[in-house]
């Protein structure tokens, strides 16, 4: 029969069964089970109990919420065996055994699923346990918090129908706290909390501990398609099929008198990555009570001076777990009546900044390698690290204007300003129906409120420390927050908040900062980080580029790269090109000639030439651009000396640089009335008006019904090729002059739009005719490339062709996806395409992250035809996609030689990059 069960100490059965591999290990056990068996193992002092697999979570599930065949059974065996281990018995009216049931997926969810404690309690249980340890408020502690947790996580009962009557039994009393209740009051108070369950549920809390265990075990199975555990899933990626597994583990307990306490630590800063323990803990408390974040915390060092021996054992526990995973850890502990216990030790949720500096220590530690330290920081925390801050100039003037509303515990860093909402849901729904930028404000948040969260800019908590719920979500999601701002009364019914007089009303504006703690009235601007004061940052993405330039990483067919890919970027300007250097980028991927035309002093020469009726005027426009372009490329070429720089010519139609019709005829007719005396007088129209009729004459004639697919690109080369053919000489003197300077110059001269070879054959051999002639004059040669831009599906279709006359290859995504698709962009961004990702139908925004069965299937084809023609053949990509790490490592496996994205992509990228490398390395 299968085996859905196993002890703790089963660990080499568990490693034989999966083929000893320790990734399938939590894959069956779950992350929790599979640590707790592997500390069991190492010796550290774990609470015997035994994991119900996720292969059972699974089958449960599939049969409609029926355990599998020898589940029961085998659950039964292993707690007759943890009853051996501890000489207590299940349901015993002597020396009673008290179990959590805790749920355990492969990935750790903290708080997304649930849990149950003190499992087995009832009256004639808890009459055993008073005569056991002469502790009747212990016992009646544990009791009502079974009640309580057993109702809310089993029987789907509202909290707060349990925080009411809790709330109200501490007024009644004059209790601050839920340690000033005594023995009695807690008595009472189990009574009231079976009172809910009866008058909510209709039927008795059950008392047979057996049906207890049973009922727990089927909750944490069904949480695992509870919202919040699918809701956590889908922005991280976790698949749905891989179920949960339930931990039952003897209960320790922390709420035994004040020589026992429970804790939560990392062995690690998780905001900062500096290498010191950092937890907090309560003496006379459960678990709950410290994660949930409902009573106030004391920092983890304290505890050496109110437990010193426990506190010394569970130092040097800390250390090893370190030292035998090999990275920073999160661990829950208890200590009962002075004796340390182990509860969970899992790699520790950590902020960008800390993973970045975790991982570079641990290489200069000897723990973990270079290729290690790259694949523990992810794409998505480098742009974290790169998200805006606030000036401390700011801060201090708006502490010096009295704007300081609050200050709370810095959780997770980063800046945000944004409008508070008090609850979950209508965070939400402001952020994505009214694109409002959020502030989420709770007196603590529950995993329910996960989805408001992620929607949220930042969040903000009065209750909780460094490792609630709150804090723990926002770090991994990097969303800045700050949590146990205590001087905030915050009134849920009037939908407002209030520290030292001062009132926030729902809808008003805050700005929080996650790395201080402090958050301000109104908003205050924010600032983008430097990347070069990251040094560890910095250290890391030299590391990354290392791993790219191996040679023999990559392997393919002939032409096939052998190093990883390269990060180029996308660059109009000079001072844009300096900032993609400074982050790290080897070239420029594409820099769009027509944004030149935009600027003030240009554009009217641009209209001019436009709308000359001859070559000859045209030609004198073009000459006065003529200079400007080429202090362009100048700059470019200074900024990236030694590095390619692939400089597109002309693209969008020449509408663009018109006025549009609608504006024009405005224009004119506020003209004529400003006129109206003159006209009446008889003096005619004024030249301006003359002016404005002849641009609108032009426009009307310039009219397309598709301008995408209209004159643009190569096809506006061959029919006007003055304007390219200024261009290129712009280039190639730019190149020149500068090379005489003792700077490298590498142009390279992008042709957009081909769908035909013959386009190729017109206009190439003409502009690499001014090439030749640009260098004879100058007397100067340096090398340049001239290619295309790889966008419409033809083109790729036919890329052996092309590859004939281009020498290399660019993949323009965005039009490539449009044309590919049929869809326009703005217009399906504007009416469908959300839609479409949320009801599934895409599983991603295609201009987001290419799509590699349509798009990516053309590229392929791309690139293995052209480089059959001309093996040599350089290929890239330039559309946004180029910052995407998923495009990224599809243009690793296709074989791009580089990705090109903005400047501000440009680290992300390189990270990406290293880890398609290390993902996909040849063997």
């Amino acid at each position: 029969m299968k085996k859905w069960v196993y002890l703790f100490h089963e660990l080499d059965e568990v490693e034989k069964y999966v083929g000893g591999n320790w990734d399938d290990v939590r894959g069956l056990l779950g992350g929790k089970g599979a640590n707790l068996a592997e500390m069991t193992r190492l010796g550290v002092p774990v609470p015997p109990g035994f994991t119900v697999t996720t292969e059972a979570c699974n089958a449960y599930l599939k049969a409609g919420g029926k355990f599998p065949e020898g589940l029961w059974e085998q659950m039964m065996a292993a707690l007759a065996e943890v009853e051996k281990l501890t000489g207590k018995k299940f349901g015993g009216t002597e020396n009673p055994l008290l179990v959590s049931c805790r749920s355990g997926a492969k990935f750790s969810m903290p708080g997304m699923m649930d849990t149950v404690l003190n499992i087995g309690l009832n009256d004639e249980t808890a009459q055993a346990m008073i005569r056991l340890t002469n502790n009747p408020r212990f016992v009646y502690d544990a009791y009502r918090r079974l009640v309580q947790m057993f109702g809310s996580v089993v029987l789907g009962i509202p909290d707060e129908a349990f925080e009411e009557v809790l709330d109200e039994f501490k007024r009644a009393r004059g209790a601050k706290a839920d340690t000033d209740l005594t023995a009695e009051d807690l008595k009472e108070l189990t009574e009231e909390f079976k009172k809910v369950v009866r008058k909510q549920k209709g039927f008795d809390f059950p008392t047979d501990p057996y049906e207890q265990l049973r009922l727990a075990t089927e909750a944490v199975f069904k949480s695992w398609n509870g919202k919040r555990a699918v809701d956590y899933r889908r922005a991280t990626g976790i698949p749905d099929d891989l179920g949960t597994a339930v931990n039952i583990v003897t209960m320790v307990f922390g709420n035994m008198g004040w020589d026992s306490g429970t804790g939560v630590a990392f062995t690690r800063d998780p905001s900062t990555g500096e290498k010191k323990l950092y937890g907090e803990y309560l003496l006379n408390a459960q678990g709950e009570d410290v994660v949930a974040g409902i009573r106030n915390t004391e920092k983890i060092e304290n505890l050496a001076k109110q437990l010193p021996e426990a506190y010394q054992q569970f130092l040097e526990i800390c250390e090893k777990l370190e030292r035998h995973y090999r990275d920073m850890q999160d661990v829950e502990f208890t200590i009962e009546r002075g004796r340390l216990w182990m509860l969970q030790t899992r790699n520790g949720k950590r902020t960008a900044r800390a993973a970045v500096k975790i991982a570079v220590d641990m290489v200069n530690e000897g723990l973990i390698t270079k290729e290690e330290a790259v694949l523990r920081v992810s794409p998505e925390q480098v742009d974290t690290l790169l998200h805006p801050q606030f000036d401390p100039k700011v801060i201090q003037e708006a502490k010096k204007e009295g704007r300081l509303f609050a200050t709370g515990v810095n959780a997770s860093p980063g800046a945000a300003v944004g409008q508070v909402y008090f609850d979950a849901d209508t965070a939400e729904r402001m952020a994505k129906e009214f694109k409002q930028d959020v502030i989420m404000v709770r007196p603590f948040t529950k995993p329910d409120d996960v989805h408001g969260m992620l929607a949220a800019k930042g969040i903000l908590t009065s209750e909780g420390g460094a490792t609630s719920h709150a804090a723990v979500v926002a770090r991994q999601f990097g969303v800045p927050c700050v949590v146990g701002a205590s001087s905030i009364q915050i009134d849920l019914d009037k939908r407002l908040m209030s520290a030292n007089g001062v009132v926030v009303r729902e809808g008003e504006w805050i700005s929080l900062d996650g790395g201080t703690g402090e958050v301000f009235l109104g908003k205050l601007p924010m600032t983008a980080p430097s990347l070069e004061e990251q040094r560890d940052l910095m250290t890391l993405l030299e590391w990354a580029d290392e791993i790219c330039a191996r040679p023999g990483i990559r392997k393919g067919p002939e032409g096939f790269p052998t190093t990883g890919l390269q990060v180029w970027a996308n660059a109009d300007y000079p001072k844009d090109a300096r900032r993609a250097r400074a982050y790290g980028a080897k070239g420029i991927g594409l820099c769009r000639t027509e944004h030149m035309f935009f600027e003030p002093e240009r554009l009217p020469i641009v209209q001019r030439m436009i709308l000359a009726k001859t070559s000859e005027e045209r030609k004198q426009a073009l000459d006065e651009l003529l200079p400007f372009q080429r202090s362009d490329f100048e700059g470019l070429f200074e900024a990236m000396d030694g590095y390619p720089v692939i400089i597109r010519l002309i693209d969008p139609p020449l509408h663009e640089f018109l006025p549009s019709e609608k504006e024009l005829q405005e224009q004119i007719i506020t003209k004529r009335l400003q006129n109206l005396a003159d006209y009446v007088l008889g003096k005619g129209e004024s030249k301006d008006i003359a002016e404005l009729e002849k641009i609108l004459v032009a426009v009307e004639a310039m009219h397309e019904s598709n301008p995408m697919m209209g004159l643009r690109g190569v096809r506006l080369s061959i029919v006007m090729p003055e304007i390219v053919e200024m261009q290129v000489r712009a280039i190639f003197e730019a190149a020149a002059n500068v090379t005489l300077r003792g700077i490298k110059a590498k142009p390279e001269v992008m042709i957009p739009l081909t769908g035909h070879i013959n386009e190729l054959k017109w206009i190439q051999p003409r502009l690499e005719e001014i090439a030749k002639q640009v260098m004879k004059e100058k007397g100067v040669e340096f090398p340049y490339k001239f290619g295309t831009m790889i966008e419409v599906p033809r083109a790729a279709v036919t890329a052996g062709e092309i590859a004939q006359i281009a020498e290399f290859f660019s993949f323009g995504t965005n039009d490539l996806t449009q044309m590919t698709f049929g869809y326009s962009r703005d217009d399906a961004e504007r009416s469908f395409l959300v839609k479409y990702v949320e009801l599934g139908v895409l599983p991603k925004n295609p201009f987001q992250t290419l799509d590699r069965e349509g798009v990516g299937r053309l590229m392929k084809m791309a690139i293995e035809e052209g480089r059959k023609t001309r093996p040599d053949l350089e290929v890239g990509i330039c559309g946004e996609h180029g910052g995407d790490p998923s495009s990224i490592e599809f243009c690793h496996l296709v074989g791009n030689n580089y990705v090109s994205c903005s400047p501000f992509r440009v680290p992300v990228a390189r990270l990406a990059a290293a880890h398609a490398a290390l993902k996909h390395a040849a063997k």
